[in-house]
């Protein structure tokens, strides 16, 4: 045993604190937590090992309900505690707040992570719950017509020419006793936008940076009719189309494989946290960033994407159709067939990160290490001064860090930080929700 991981932690000493660790294993896979052993594993010992192995079970018992295991060892005439958590059924709390493990850190589930955690345990998933609105009038009959067709193509589907749209949507499980689903309105929505604010797809052009912003145009609809309006939108306004010849053959590329952008965007769309804010795709002259609400699976890690795993949908009715028509295998490989289209492409590999709430997945047409910087992309980044480059940053993309801003105009992250405090002293931005998790609002639109 060399290092603490995601079922594994050990303290030198018993706190009350780390009470909020054996939440954390009990809402996730379970583990064990040594009372005795240093950060490398190294038993220190415990002067009161037989006091604490009285008082922790209780202690336990009274603030998280739960019943661990706990075993009294020796080793070289040390004595600690072993203490062993098994995984909960049920969600547990620890004053009110929910712990999670994810390798080996605990942290806090809150807000829409929150919100999946608890659904989770209950057994469901956002795309499940009935959307008490909606009615069949509210399904898109030639969205419909458009899945039976390309479900036929696929081959994963028995014959479904016959059915009617409600007698579809009960074969899908979009349609219950209860309703039509979340799930349902997302998919074949007439106006999903009218039940989710957030739904729609927002496509910028800028220069070499954020600030440097040129154009751009909002997709919306039905995740059938994002997915074609994206595309024919990337196609024929953002990104440019380098000509090459074959002998007499003219051919005309994206200077993006069509593949990885089909299923960087599949991914977004069936992946997201619909909860959270709009998915945001930015082209730039060299490169693209796709952002999707919603962190990775809390079972997920970005290392674990590059390698074999398995498929864990954060909206499994979605992923399923989407499964079911041909867009999407159901195996994981999302992130490696981007990486194959890239490589094949002779482009670098996507770079995949989590930022502001959400995931991001980044092309690019060099390497980083090697792109320099160019007089033009200086003199973006230096003829705007600090607060008026922040205003316009935030405007532009609301789900950005201080930290992010500061790459993006090319200053400190200290002196930006000074910048958004005097305004937000001078009313003109403001900091909404927690300090993890939150984001900045623009009070004004005019200059700063």
């Amino acid at each position: 045993m060399t290092k603490e991981s995601q079922n594994i932690e050990w303290k030198q000493s018993w706190h009350d604190d780390y009470l909020k660790w054996i939440c954390g294993f009990a809402n996730a896979q379970g583990g064990r937590i040594f009372i005795g052993k240093d950060d490398a594993g190294k038993i220190t010992g415990l002067k009161n090992a037989k006091k604490l192995l009285e008082d922790l079970p209780n202690k336990i018992r009274d603030q998280l309900g739960l019943m661990p295991h706990i075993n009294l060892l020796e080793e070289d005439g040390k004595a600690y505690l072993e203490i062993i958590v098994e995984a909960s059924t049920v969600p547990i709390s620890m004053r009110g707040s929910y712990y999670w493990r994810s390798g080996s850190v605990k942290q806090e589930l809150k807000g829409h992570a929150l919100t999946e955690f608890l659904l989770k345990k209950m057994g469901m998933t956002w795309d499940q719950v009935i959307q008490e609105r909606a009615t069949l009038d509210d399904i898109d009959d030639a969205t419909i017509e458009l899945f039976k067709k390309e479900a036929v193509t696929a081959g994963r589907l028995p014959d479904i020419s016959g059915l009617s749209t409600k007698e579809l949507l009960k074969k899908l499980h979009l349609f219950t006793e209860e309703g039509l689903t979340h799930a349902a309105i997302v998919l074949f929505g007439k106006d999903p936008g009218a039940f989710y604010p957030n739904l729609f797809v927002k496509i910028g052009r800028f220069g070499l940076n954020m600030v440097d912003m040129r154009f751009q145009e909002v997709c919306e609809g039905n995740l059938f009719q994002l997915l074609r309006s994206v595309m024919e939108q990337l196609e024929r306004k953002f990104l440019i189309k380098p000509i090459r010849f074959e002998g007499l053959r003219r051919i005309e590329e994206l200077e993006y494989p069509v593949p990885a952008l089909r299923e960087m965007l599949l991914n977004a769309l069936v992946h997201r946290n619909y909860m959270g804010s709009m998915t945001q795709l930015r082209v730039m002259d060299d490169r693209l960033s796709l952002w999707n609400a919603g962190t990775l699976p809390l079972e997920l890690t970005l290392e674990k994407l590059f390698q074999t795993h398995r498929s864990i949908p954060r909206n499994p009715l979605i992923a399923e159709v989407c499964y079911r028509v041909g867009y999407i295998d159901s195996w994981g490989r999302g992130i490696e067939k981007i990486t194959d289209a890239c490589k094949a492409a002779g482009l670098p590999e996507p770079i995949i990160e989590e930022n502001s709430g959400g995931v991001a997945v980044e092309l690019m047409k060099v390497n980083p290490e090697m792109r320099v910087k160019t007089p033009v992309e200086t003199r973006v980044k230096t003829r705007v001064k600090t607060p008026e480059a922040i205003i316009e940053a935030l405007k532009e993309d609301d789900s950005l860090t201080l930290a992010d801003v500061a790459e993006l105009i090319g200053k400190s992250v200290s002196a930006v930080e000074r910048a958004a405090k005097k305004l937000s002293d001078q009313g003109k931005l403001k900091y909404i929700g927690p300090q993890k998790g939150g984001h900045w609002e623009v009070i004004e639109s005019n200059e700063v």
